[in-house]
């Protein structure tokens, strides 16, 4: 079975747009989830850690 330029762009064109917005939104609801607020306050301050 020999892919071709015109195969692979339909599959990029059509299964991987769905793939990268289902990873953008995995993204986002893993920023969001409860619980991570503690975590990203942490690496916010990282800068700051120095100065204490």
């Amino acid at each position: 079975m020999s892919l071709d330029y015109q195969t692979m762009r339909t599959f990029a064109d059509s299964w991987g747009l769905l793939y990268m917005f289902l990873i953008f939104v995995g993204v986002v609801l893993w920023t969001f989830r409860p619980g991570s607020k503690s975590a990203s306050s942490d690496a916010a301050n990282i800068p700051f850690k120095e100065d204490e």
